[in-house]
């Protein structure tokens, strides 16, 4: 086997194994939003591309894209935005979406479709 080709599985099995020690808070809100934060392992923050961190030497997350959040493996329902980093500790970002936040008819749909 190609060394390369092992060193990659092996990548990608840590990858899954830390995207699945993912926490998610239990959500709460205020008269316009509701939130939750999301606690990465420090070892997948780690893995990170450069690119998603601030220039600056404060070792935090930029605010990220939904398509850039939800491809290091966060996984959450429609309508949340990544709105704060939590500079103390980089591994913790936090989400809102608007308090009566109703899916797309379209996404409804498709996620029907997907049950």
């Amino acid at each position: 086997m190609d060394a390369n080709l092992a060193g990659s599985k092996d990548i990608n099995r840590k990858l899954e194994e830390y995207i699945e020690k993912i926490h998610y808070s239990d959500r709460y809100s205020d008269d316009d939003y509701e939130y939750r934060h999301v606690i990465l392992p420090k070892q997948l923050l780690k893995m990170i591309p450069k690119q998603f961190f601030n220039t600056d030497d404060s070792g935090t997350l930029r605010l990220l894209a939904e398509p850039e959040w939800r491809g290091i493996g966060i996984t959450q329902s429609l309508g949340w935005e990544h709105y704060e980093v939590h500079a103390p500790e980089p591994h913790v970002l936090l989400f809102r979406r608007p308090k009566d936040f109703v899916a797309p008819p379209q996404h409804a749909k498709q996620a029907s479709r997907r049950k």
